[in-house]
């Protein structure tokens, strides 16, 4: 989240990027944070002083006490006792302004770079970069749902009778191709130094409002009623935050983790082509990165995780495109994303399959996740993640960019962990 003192020394800077967002109701939450944190600071300095002054009557109290003045020391006694009920009603005071702060604070999304365009839709983000000739597979060629049932490799029918809508089911050289590229990614991640973590794939509360999920995307996670626990909708979520109340030591920066886990979202969107198969899930698996930096470093950071997840796409013998995107197509919690796009052949249309973000210090500042420089100065440090890669929609355009007569090619970089070729 953003922090109070940043608000009021650059109110202007961030109502410029909240409109940017297109956030709603900026000045007004802007105002009331301003407004609660007066009131918190001259609370505070009320407190502060009243104390000051309760620690130098009581010294006053035993030195008249020792000078053998009791009447004095009993009136001083009296005094310092209504002080101490005014040091309780201000403590009360001072709790409910920080907390009526925090809760404003929370609602406030991050500040877009300054290299975000604005915009509204989707279709105002800039295409910066793509790679690979689009297939022409001609008439003939099939959407992903319709191959995966000749081959019989992914059941969304089995899926819904185990669970519902939104739970497919991999069988065979489906499973098996989930496998390999799970397998893939996390062998890739390794060649770049990024340290694996197997984490919990439920978290608690205080996990999901350090990364800001809580309380902005409440109602897309699957929640656990009786043990108070979400489901993850990203590894992002577990791997941040085992850096949760971490002083970092500033020789142990940059931080790179990898880690697959199973994700679950409840919104799996409207009906139609666009979610069809595997476009969209209530369950699925993903391979994420995540980096944790000093904030001089968090840019460089983000165009190398950029780069590398473009390496697997390009391994991967996919087509695809980087879009940055605009303000009002960011996350909650992101100050710049780039959106990798790949292109399948039997949709014709071009599927998301990474987002690439830079909190910055907005994550940090929740988890109060700092680091001690050497010369002892401490600050917040930056964090950014990336999808490294989802599964679904990366599957999709294997199937339908690969399709032949005779059966889908498997691109020759999956060939050693899949063990076959073709899926015929």
């Amino acid at each position: 989240m953003l922090q109070a003192v940043a608000i009021r020394e650059q109110t202007e800077r961030i109502l410029e990027g909240l409109r940017k967002r297109n956030f709603k109701d900026a000045e007004n939450i802007i105002r009331q944070v301003l407004d609660n944190d007066l009131l918190r600071r001259d609370t505070q300095k009320v407190l502060d002083d009243l104390k000051s002054s309760l620690n130098n009557n009581s010294k006053e109290i035993g030195n008249l006490i020792k000078s053998g003045n009791q009447a004095e020391a009993a009136s001083l006694r009296s005094s310092v006792g209504a002080d101490k009920e005014k040091v309780k009603t201000l403590e009360g005071e001072l709790s409910r302004y920080e907390k009526i702060l925090e809760e404003l604070l929370y609602k406030i999304p991050n500040v877009p770079h300054e290299i975000v365009p604005a915009g509204t839709r989707p279709e105002d983000n800039i295409t910066v970069f793509e790679h690979g000739s689009i297939p022409k597979l001609g008439a003939e060629a099939f959407p992903h749902w319709d191959l995966i049932k000749r081959y019989d490799i992914i059941d969304f029918d089995l899926g819904n009778k185990i669970s519902g809508a939104g739970f497919p089911v991999y069988k065979g050289k489906g499973a098996k191709l989930q496998r390999a590229l799970i397998n893939f990614f996390l062998d890739e991640a390794d060649k770049q130094n990024y340290k694996e973590i197997q984490p919990p794939i439920v978290v608690n509360e205080a996990s999901g409002l350090g990364t800001g999920q809580l309380p902005d995307k409440e109602g897309q996670m699957y929640f656990i009623q009786e043990d108070g626990l979400y489901l993850i909708p990203t590894a992002e979520v577990p791997i941040t935050n085992l850096y949760r109340d971490v002083i970092v030591a500033e020789a142990a920066l940059p931080i790179k983790n990898v880690g697959y886990t199973p994700c679950f979202r409840r919104e799996a969107g409207s009906w139609g082509a666009h979610v069809r198969g595997l476009n969209r899930l209530h369950q699925f698996d993903k391979v994420e990165i995540v980096q944790i930096t000093k904030a001089d470093e968090s840019s460089k950071a983000l165009d190398e995780m950029c780069l590398y997840v473009q390496s697997l796409l390009e391994k991967l013998e996919l087509p695809y495109r980087k879009l940055l995107l605009c303000g009002g197509d960011l996350g909650f919690n992101a100050a710049v994303t780039y959106d990798m796009e790949v292109f399948a052949a039997g949709q014709q249309r071009w599927l998301e399959v990474s987002s690439v973000s830079n909190f910055e210090a907005f994550q940090a500042n929740r988890l109060k996740l700092r680091c001690k420089s050497d010369e002892g100065k401490m600050q917040l440090l930056h964090t950014l993640n990336g999808s490294a890669l989802a599964l679904p929609r990366i599957v999709a355009a294997i199937l339908e960019n690969n399709q032949t007569s005779n059966g889908i090619r498997i691109p020759g970089v999956l060939v050693p962990y899949t063990k076959f070729d073709m899926i015929d």
